[in-house]
């Protein structure tokens, strides 16, 4: 890699890492092409990004955004994971790391808040973007069908109990 296509590679690290919500830096065990690209394909199905960075060029890419304290987890065979949402990555993460003993979460952090290996593993836990919404949208709409449920409630009781005389009276 010549100094021009390192500098290309820091700028595109530097600009990945001022928009995404969470990084999270795993360290490689020996794993297999097969088992990167499938948690490359994981990472891709939730929205988050799987690379493996020189450490060297990601110490650089890291400075001047808010995941500089990341700096410091820049050490042996490592890879970036990040999203835009703040839990998709780490859970695409932690899932894929308990089928396999070949990655080691070392940790991550939202914003400028750096995590732990159980930070991160804490984070993923957590509902994702699009799971909270629909609660609250649940939340939201269980109220309306409650008070509709009431409204027509004793008319329903009414309508049944004059069923029940008129079966009285045809009997």
């Amino acid at each position: 890699m010549d100094r021009s296509q390192k500098a290309e590679s820091v700028a595109q690290l530097n600009a990945a890492f001022n928009e995404v919500g969470v990084v999270v830096i795993t360290r490689n065990l020996g794993m297999t092409v097969a088992q990167s690209t499938a948690l490359r394909g994981k990472a891709r199905e939730v929205g988050a990004t799987y690379k493996v960075a020189k450490n060297s060029l990601a110490k650089l890419a890291v400075k001047g955004t808010l995941y500089e304290g990341l700096g410091d987890l820049f050490t042996g065979p490592t890879a970036i994971a990040s999203s835009k949402d703040p839990v998709a990555a780490a859970k695409a993460i932690v899932e894929f790391a308990k089928t396999t003993d070949k990655i080691e979460i070392v940790g991550g952090a939202i914003g400028s808040q750096v995590l732990n290996a159980d930070g991160v593993k804490a984070l993923a836990s957590m509902p994702s973007l699009d799971e909270l919404r629909s609660k609250l949208i649940g939340l939201v709409q269980a109220p309306a069908t409650k008070i509709a449920q009431l409204t027509t409630a004793p008319a329903a009781k009414l309508a049944r109990v004059f069923g029940a005389y008129a079966a009285k009276d045809a009997a």
